[in-house]
């Protein structure tokens, strides 16, 4: 693939500027993730950064006793590893693919040595890093006030605006690993939404056959949480 097709595959990447890209994309590769792989440990020195091209990110906070909850997720509108151009250098939680498929990984050296020299890719990325905080204190407020179906309905609704197509391979298991519930929790939910004609579920296997009538179903924190990244 050359590497102009390679900066089109990410929404953020397509937005920096042309002499920042020539830039990046010495460092650039496309990778192929696998879903469950973990990319980042909490406390673990980031090496790489990614940026999904028709991969999910999920990023998950890690209790001591392992039990774990989604506080956002990346698709291809966005990078995983920000912490680096933070200051912080690790991950203060984990990162585990949801959906699998491909990335472009680059050197966090390498994207920090570009974000340190260009004014544009500077504010570009802090402008994601913005809405990333928007998303995950939305995901905070949706997991405390809000059903285990309108939780169900904003994650399939934001899986499925980075993926192409009406369907998604997940199992209950992963889902409620992402909103923290137990599995129990998840299987009575999607049989609702399924009971009610939004969802088709087989064996692991999620077709949506009402969007409308799911945006409808799904909370407010959807629609906030994708107006904050299409603002900039």
């Amino acid at each position: 693939m050359e590497q102009k097709d390679l900066k089109s595959k990410n929404l953020l990447l397509r937005c920096f500027p042309q002499k920042d890209w020539e830039l990046v994309h010495l460092y650039a590769k496309e990778v192929e993730l696998k879903t469950g792989s973990i990319l980042y440990e909490p406390g673990i020195k980031i090496q790489y950064v990614y940026f999904p091209i028709n991969s999910i990110i999920a990023i998950q906070h890690v209790l001591e006793n392992g039990s774990t909850a989604e506080v956002c997720s990346v698709g291809n509108e966005g990078m995983v590893g920000v912490s680096v151009i933070l200051g912080g250098g690790a991950s203060s939680n984990r990162a585990i693919v949801q959906n699998a498929g491909s990335a472009i990984q680059i050197k966090s050296c390498d994207l920090l040595n570009v974000f340190n020299n260009s004014i544009p890719v500077a504010h570009l990325l802090f402008h994601f890093t913005q809405a990333k905080i928007t998303q995950m204190s939305q995901t905070a407020v949706c997991n405390r006030h809000h059903s285990i179906e309108q939780q169900l309905s904003r994650l399939l609704l934001s899986s499925l605006d980075r993926l192409f197509g009406n369907e998604l391979t997940i199992t209950q298991e992963v889902i409620g690993g992402l909103l923290g519930v137990r599995r129990e929790s998840v299987t009575d939910a999607a049989h609702r939404l399924q009971h009610e004609g939004y969802i088709s579920y087989v064996r692991g296997h999620i077709t949506i056959l009402n969007r409308a009538a799911l945006e409808k179903r799904t909370c407010e924190c959807y629609g906030v949480v994708k107006k904050e990244y299409e603002r900039w």
